[in-house]
């Protein structure tokens, strides 16, 4: 019942930053980024990979953090040990979630439609590789570590990496939000706080406390509707 994680961290003490406060509103993924086209919310976050197709709809912010995407599978997995083996392979079924990142890194590996099972819900996209409803799935490093934690080891990764993957905030195009919230971005990769960040989501380490800053540009306390 409590909003927590990396990005809800980030936001925080950006708005503390440069004096904006952030009103989270929630909304499904497959809507988010042309409900931000379309004005009907100031920004977006939620893991947003930046990519040239989304750009021609929305404005992005500087990346904030950069994760590769890997592929998951069950833990007595022997068939197959990196993405190539796995695509040469015409009878393995590829799960992904709609419009996700990890949805269009396996595009060139699997284009074909009859090998992607796709999903709404990424729980339930977990849980059918679980079962074996499909045989792998494209997570980011840091899930791929936590559900190998909270499945008790039923899960495990393969191979390299698929892809680099560089997130960002969105806006509607032309927005005057970017200009802020990327100075605000450089002060957090400055001072560490993003290092500090990474360090309490991804490898559960004590967290420490970022500084506030009075020469960034500030926004006099203005509400910003976030879709999340």
């Amino acid at each position: 019942g409590e909003v927590m994680g990396y990005e809800y961290d980030m936001v925080e003490e950006i708005c503390q930053r440069i004096n904006c406060t952030p009103v989270y509103e929630y909304i499904s993924w497959d809507a988010m980024i042309t409900s931000v086209s379309e004005g009907q919310f100031d920004m977006g976050m939620t893991g947003i990979s930046i990519i040239d197709e989304r750009k021609e709809v929305v404005d992005f912010s500087d990346p904030y953090i950069n994760l590769q995407q890997f592929l998951l599978v069950r833990a007595d997995e022997d068939r197959f040990a990196n993405i190539e083996e796995f695509a040469a392979n015409p009878d393995l079924l590829l799960g992904v979630q709609q419009g996700t990142s990890g949805f269009w890194a396996t595009m060139d590996y699997v284009p074909d439609e009859n090998r992607r099972v796709v999903f709404n819900e990424f729980g339930a996209l977990i849980q059918a590789l679980i079962v074996g409803d499909v045989d792998a799935v494209p997570v980011d490093a840091a899930s791929a570590r936590g559900f190998m934690t909270t499945t008790e080891g039923a899960v495990k990764t393969v191979g390299e990496a698929i892809s680099n993957d560089e997130m960002g905030f969105i806006f509607p195009k032309g927005s005057e939000l970017v200009a802020p919230m990327n100075a605000a971005i450089a002060s957090l990769k400055q001072d560490g706080f993003l290092d500090f960040l990474q360090t309490k989501w991804f490898f559960n380490y004590d967290p420490g406390t970022g500084e506030l800053y009075a020469d960034l540009p500030g926004l006099d306390g203005h509400e910003i509707v976030i879709a999340v």
